[in-house]
């Protein structure tokens, strides 16, 4: 009798599971409902809603579709590839879900099946703007950056307003812009002892897969004489999270030391941060080499950066050292940036050496300035002032101080190879 009523048992329990995993009801109010769900963070229970209506409506295809796109969402990108593969199969005149699909996809980091997908499907629907734009960005992933421009101008001959393409454009630009022409023009304003002091800066730039390479004319008006020094700036890329500056210039001016030349490693590191450690040498009479280094951190829009110069020498060892701060805004090339320092900084040649490096490295200095970068729409042209007050030990007076007053203007442009 046990046995007979645990059969029993078992066979219902068997049949009220069967129940519970077979629909009943109105296919277009559980959808609602399950679209509620899935829309107010109950994503699970959503699903398993739309779960159990195909399992009577299986070829209720806009169900299906938004189960695929809830799997897509929580990056379940292979159980949306099959969904999706399931409506296409059936119904490959879903424009909309071949888009689902593509968009799908390239989430899942797969740019070249994207591709291929972008092919067939603008094959059913030639000339739609949004395929093409899927195209393009797959064709981007894949770093066909000139290929994906031409998708890109395709779909604006046939939709010239069509937003996320012109944005999209516009950044493929920016990006193979991979040329800089600069100009940066700076006065000193002294409180006493010196006339006013002019400084320019002429560029070119450029970016290669290896690293930039920036190539400088400084030439500075002072002490009723005018030099120029030339420079060459690179960064190479050595690893992931690690690369270089290397510097050398040289000029024939004592305005300028007649050679320098530097290098520093940059770290990325965790928490956003990032160090660097390297050296600077300048030659006038003598050689004098300055260690320095950096820590970097960024959070949210905001950048921070202590940068050390270490100089040893007699009668001392001279220290200096700059905190940096910069408030991006919607691009790298709008920002606010303030700076306050202290000591002799060898990016700086106020003074000419003369054979007297030791004195000038130990001049104490105070330094506060603030600026305010910012670029055009498309990212082509960048503008920069800057203005900044120092107070500085006279060099052949050492314990007085005089005030100097600074003003910068700049201006950068990007443009392409062709």
């Amino acid at each position: 009798m046990r046995t007979f009523l645990f059969i029993i048992i078992i066979l219902t329990s068997y049949h009220s599971f069967g129940q519970k995993e077979v629909f009943t009801g109105d296919p277009d109010t559980a959808f609602e409902n399950a679209r509620a769900l899935a829309f107010n963070d109950q994503r699970k229970q959503a699903q398993d809603s739309l779960r159990l209506i195909l399992t009577k409506y299986p070829n209720y295809h806009d169900i299906r579709s938004f189960l695929a796109n809830t799997y897509s969402w929580d990056g379940d990108y292979d159980k949306a590839k099959k969904e999706f593969e399931y409506i296409l199969n059936a119904s490959p005149d879903r424009q909309n879900d071949w888009e689902l699909a593509i968009t799908n996809t390239l989430r899942s980091d797969s740019p070249q099946s994207a591709l291929d997908m972008s092919a067939k499907a603008l094959s059913l629907f030639p000339k739609n703007a949004d395929l093409l734009y899927l195209k393009a960005s797959a064709e981007d992933d894949l770093k066909e950056t000139e290929v994906a421009l031409a998708t890109l101008n395709e779909l604006l001959v046939i939709e010239p307003e069509h937003e996320k393409a012109l944005r999209f454009r516009a950044a493929l630009i920016d990006k193979l812009s991979v040329n800089v022409i600069g100009v940066k023009s700076s006065v000193d304003l002294y409180s006493e002892v010196f006339d006013p002091m002019q400084y320019y800066l002429l560029k070119y730039a450029r970016q290669t897969k290896y690293g930039s390479i920036h190539g400088k004319v400084n030439i500075n008006s002072r002490f009723e004489s005018t030099g120029a020094q030339f420079e060459v700036d690179m960064y190479p890329k050595i690893t992931k999270g690690l690369y270089a500056y290397v510097n050398v210039g040289v000029s024939n001016s004592f305005l300028f030391p007649k050679v320098r030349f530097g290098g520093e490693l940059y770290k990325s590191l965790p928490y956003s941060l990032e160090a660097s450690l390297g050296f600077r040498t300048l030659k006038y009479s003598s050689y004098t080499t300055i260690y320095t280094g950096s820590v970097g951190w960024y959070t949210g829009n905001s950048y921070w950066s202590l940068r050390s110069y270490v100089t040893p020498g007699e009668p001392k060892t001279s220290v200096s050292g700059t905190l940096n701060y910069r408030k991006y805004r919607s691009t790298a090339n709008t920002y606010f940036s303030a700076a306050v320092g202290m000591g002799f900084s060898p990016e700086i040649y106020r003074f000419s050496f003369d054979g007297n490096e030791n004195a000038i490295v130990n001049l104490k200095s105070q330094k506060f300035n603030l600026g305010y970068y910012f670029a055009s729409s498309n990212n082509k042209h960048s503008w920069g002032v800057q203005a900044g007050v120092s107070h500085q030990e006279i060099s052949f007076d050492p314990g007085s101080y005089f005030w100097i007053y600074s003003i910068s203007l700049s201006w950068n442009m990007k443009f392409r190879d062709k």
